[in-house]
């Protein structure tokens, strides 16, 4: 094989593998763009690598794609970034790859926007173990590998992570698809017609709501308590004129799922300008995300562009 052709079958056992980088990455930093970038970093290291010397390239590969991600959650600069109750996690939409694997609950879960703020309270190790155990089901060799650890400290980290996560989760397990889509289109509803009293009965005891206020403040926005979550969505999900000002025009809300969960997206001329996300407990609302910010929406907005949609519960504000 001469080496135009070797080079061209390196790439392709790249490109075999970038799908599982990139959600590896995106589980890692909660960030599509980031993700990118750290994958591109990756293929540029492959490129220089001497490849021959690389047994196993899915592994090398892993390891390399892990190391940067942390390397990027240790900086000074995504500390300050990610600082406690400034960040949230960027939405995809379902069926985008870089959401990755999600044949099994755990997988599924791993990805969802309330974990992987959930993650957040970890050590960066102890969120590359989690990730790759539960998302991608590595054996704790492998992992000690990828991490230059033991194997006993990856099962402690590893135990330390569920413990932290599991008690910091909210939320009864997954909603049946026809279930969830009646729930938040109520929601929708009440909210949309300013009936505060049938939106408290859709939320739980200890609702909450979390807006990144569009990028316009430095923390995000959040609201306790069934009464303020309603005013809250009330205020929001009303169309006024106003509005229509402020966004350029009549908009629709579209349902939709964003990162295995049910959503709500907000979408003028076909841009989405806006997604609202819904964790579901007992049947009622638990908690409602919403990310206006364009920068944070970029990716979610290119899938929606090539998406096959549903005619919208209100066509037109």
């Amino acid at each position: 094989m001469d080496g135009t052709a070797a080079d061209r079958f390196d790439a392709g056992r790249f490109e075999a593998s970038r799908n599982r980088l990139a959600s590896l990455a995106y589980r890692l930093l909660g960030s599509a763009t980031d993700a990118e970038d750290a994958v591109q970093e990756a293929f540029l290291r492959w490129q220089a690598a001497d490849r021959q010397r690389i047994e196993v390239p899915e592994a090398w590969l892993t390891k390399v794609v892990t190391n940067l991600c942390l390397d990027r959650l240790r900086s000074a600069h995504a500390r300050r970034e990610r600082a406690v109750g400034a960040w949230l996690p960027e939405p995809l939409l379902d069926g985008d790859p870089m959401l990755g694997p999600a044949d099994t609950f755990e997988q599924r879960e791993s990805v969802s926007l309330a974990v992987l703020t959930l993650l957040e309270r970890l050590s960066p190790v102890e969120r590359a173990v989690y990730v790759l155990r539960e998302a991608f089901s590595d054996s704790h060799a492998a992992i000690a590998e990828v991490l230059g650890i033991t194997e006993a400290a990856s099962q402690q980290h590893l135990h330390r992570a569920r413990r932290r996560v599991s008690a910091a989760r909210r939320g009864g397990g997954e909603a049946d698809a026809a279930s969830a889509r009646r729930i938040v289109e109520e929601f929708l509803a009440a909210a949309s017609s300013g009936r505060t009293e049938r939106l408290v009965a859709l939320l739980t005891d200890d609702a909450t709501a979390i807006s990144d206020g569009a990028g316009l403040t430095k923390k995000l926005l959040r609201f306790d308590t069934p009464e303020r979550v309603a005013a809250v969505a009330r205020a929001g999900f009303k169309p006024t004129a106003a509005k229509r000002r402020l966004v350029g025009g009549a908009y629709s809300a579209h349902y939709a799922r964003v990162n295995g969960t049910p959503a709500i997206l907000f979408v003028v001329r076909d841009r989405v300008i806006g997604a609202v996300t819904f964790d579901l407990a007992g049947g009622k609302v638990a908690t409602v995300r919403g990310v206006a910010t364009a920068a944070r929406l970029v990716r979610l907005n290119a899938a929606w562009q090539r998406h096959g949609r549903d005619a919208p519960p209100i066509a037109q504000w």
